[in-house]
């Protein structure tokens, strides 16, 4: 019966000892055992029940190399390497209780009186250890966990108190971990990851470019082979030739962190430049030939020795993660620097920079003018399907009658004109204003300026980055072209000022001479106190590091501040400034068509835009008065200070245009 016994614990039913659906035991009511015999070969019993649970599951899932459902749907079951690799570890784990089993069959052939306490005696541990396994494997299957959660699984069940489970969980684990680390090695050091079951925690953003099926099914043979040392070898080679995902060409990240397949031992700080490095080295892989540090691989010379330094970490049981996480910022240092190199120096950045401001954000003023005064004319009507070639056209012409000979660089910035029916408003614009207010100028409000950004700054400079570009560019050139207006309104009254005159034109002129002195103020304040002073800032910090991340993250600061201290990002300002530039547009129409002595119409029209500058006005200064203190909002205080450095806004109530 002790034969029988050692059988059961291999998961194999007999005679006495039977699986009924409740496990392996004994059969009730043997004449020959005692009801204490019984209880006691149950409880020896329970580990060939959780053996046999393992073993199949081992089965079903530790062999083949079938690829997961093409639409992605893991409702039917679970698969994949890491799952793969847990079932070898747990194998391994099992190996041990197999070596036990036959001790003591060898034992038992040796001295046939053994008792079923000395079994027990001997397996005692793995009384502890398989139900705590079985969990294990109870709740990969119950979440249809997949992929590097997987670990995540184990890794939490490792962290016990119990040094028995905690030394063979750790032992699965690292099993786990090897597949994990080829991952690892193939996406840091060569920018791609073989990945046919979508399971590392780095994954496409776009799934258009997954493997296909049949290039996985391949392959996949290659990929069982591959060793933590060989990817650095041929066999990785062959692989990268089968399916290198296409660089980033602009817009954003190609790949992203996928949280749930993250593990928790592994911080987001950390995943984020295991993206960053290969990304990076996948965006050079192909088209840096012309760059000093860029020619195919930017790691170079290094790659073997973070190779080596990977396969050390990955050989540790268990995982250090302070290393590991000292390996990764090594790496992505080296990497941070390479690009530094590669788009501040060589690509010259600041130059790039340089040309961004004199574009899209009036560097190049005495270009805007004359681009205004050319354009007006095309953009205050509606769009038509001609009107964007002919804003280009007015674009060139305004270029080179500012004798802007650089044509190549004209060839990479385009203008377009999104048509829109005359009811759109423009961009922060309400219908506060009234019926006085001027029509929307869709031509304005949705002009976009395109620029071709050449490689490989287009990594910098992504589309989104331009979008942000174009909502200041739309603003300040609505800012000049207010500017514009009010100097072609005192050109007009300075022509007339010889004829009399009555109440009306000294309100005109005092509406004027208020309108002028508040755009004036904006104007110098956009200009002078965000625009030069952030780019300086910019720049400062460019020039003091040598750290791409660290240059990416200052132009970001120097976007988000543009945005806020310009007003884009602040609703409420933005819609009173966008509401007094409106009135600036409908004041210069009435100036330029009004004769002298005003008709009734027009003293009419004049007294409706006076209130609403008022209004406006007034508004403005309650909202900049109300930052005064608020050091959280220093720019609107700094606004505030150039249009009340003589307290004129604070004596009149805010109120501009009241004679």
């Amino acid at each position: 019966m002790l034969h029988e016994l050692l059988l059961a614990l291999l998961g194999h039913s007999g005679g006495v000892i039977k699986d009924k659906g409740d496990g392996l035991k004994v059969q009730s009511d043997l004449p020959f055992l005692h009801s204490a015999d019984e209880e006691q070969l149950n409880y020896v019993c329970r580990l060939g029940t959780h053996y046999s649970f393992l073993v199949n599951f081992i089965k079903r899932h530790g062999t083949g190399h079938s690829l997961p459902n093409p639409s992605g749907n893991k409702s039917e079951g679970i698969s994949g390497l890491y799952l793969k690799a847990f079932c070898s570890g747990l194998d391994r784990v099992l190996g041990g209780y197999r070596n036990k089993i036959l001790q003591l069959e060898s034992s038992l052939l040796k001295d046939p009186h053994l008792s079923v306490s000395h079994i027990a005696c001997q397996l005692q541990q793995y009384q502890l250890l398989f139900p705590a396994v079985v969990a294990v494997v109870e709740q990969i299957s119950s979440h249809k966990a997949h992929g590097c959660y997987i670990l995540d699984i184990v890794h939490k069940h490792s962290e016990t108190g119990h040094p028995l489970v905690k030394d063979n969980l750790i032992r699965v684990l690292h099993v786990c971990h090897g597949v994990l680390f080829k991952h690892l090695c193939s996406w840091l050091l060569y920018g791609y990851v073989y990945d046919p079951y979508k399971e590392f925690f780095i994954q496409p953003s776009d799934r258009s470019h997954d493997t296909p099926p049949e290039q996985a099914g391949q392959s996949q043979e290659e990929e069982d082979d591959l060793g933590i040392m060989g990817v650095t070898g041929r066999q990785l080679q062959k692989l990268l030739k089968l399916n290198v995902t296409e660089a980033v060409t602009g817009g954003g990240h190609m790949f992203v962190v996928q949280a749930d397949l993250l593990p928790s031992y592994v911080p987001l700080r950390v995943a984020n430049k295991i993206l960053f490095v290969g990304e990076s080295i996948q965006m050079f892989q192909e088209k840096g030939k012309s760059l000093s540090e860029g020619k195919g691989n930017i790691l170079k010379g290094e790659q073997e020795k973070f190779a080596k330094a990977l396969h050390i970490l990955a050989e540790e049981m268990p995982l250090n993660g302070m290393k590991f996480e000292s390996l990764i910022n090594e790496i992505r240092t080296h990497v941070a620097e390479i690009l530094w190199k590669i788009l501040v120096q060589d690509a010259d950045l600041l130059a790039q920079l340089r040309v961004i401001k004199d574009f899209y954000l009036l560097g190049r003023g005495e270009l805007y003018l004359a681009f205004i005064d050319q354009a007006t004319h095309l953009l205050r009507v509606t769009p038509t399907p001609t009107t964007e070639y002919d804003v280009n056209a007015a674009y060139l012409r305004a270029a080179r009658n500012v004798l802007f000979h650089d044509e190549a660089l004209l060839q990479r910035f385009k203008l377009t004109v999104k048509q829109a029916p005359k009811t759109q408003k423009k961009e922060g614009s309400s219908s506060s204003s009234g019926s006085s207010v001027s029509t929307s100028e869709p031509g304005w409000s949705s002009l976009t300026l395109n620029y071709s950004v050449q490689w490989p700054l287009h990594i910098f400079f992504t589309p989104s980055v331009l979008e942000k570009y174009n909502r200041i560019f739309r603003f300040l050139l609505i800012v000049r072209r207010a500017q514009l207006d009010l100097q072609h309104c005192w050109s007009i009254q300075m022509s007339r000022k010889q004829a009399n005159k009555d109440r009306n034109e000294t309100a005109k002129w005092q509406l004027r001479n208020h309108l002028s002195f508040l755009i004036d103020n904006l104007q110098y304040y956009l200009q002078v106190d965000v625009i030069e002073s952030q780019y300086g800032v910019l720049v400062d910090k460019i020039e003091n590091t040598r750290d791409y991340e660290a240059v990416k993250v200052a132009h970001d600061h120097f976007l988000s501040a543009l945005l806020a201290q310009s007003f884009v990002h602040m609703k409420a300002v933005a819609i009173c400034l966008y509401e007094i530039l409106d009135q600036c547009s409908v004041f210069s129409g009435l100036v330029g068509r009004c004769e002298t002595p005003m008709s009734h119409r027009d003293t009419s029209q004049l007294e409706t835009i006076t209130k609403n500058l008022q209004r406006q006005t007034s508004l403005l200064f309650k909202m900049l008065s109300s930052v005064r203190t608020n050091s959280s909002s220093p720019h609107l205080a700094q606004l505030l200070l150039r249009l009340d450095f003589n307290k004129y806004f604070s004596i009149s109530g805010g109120q501009f245009g009241s004679l």
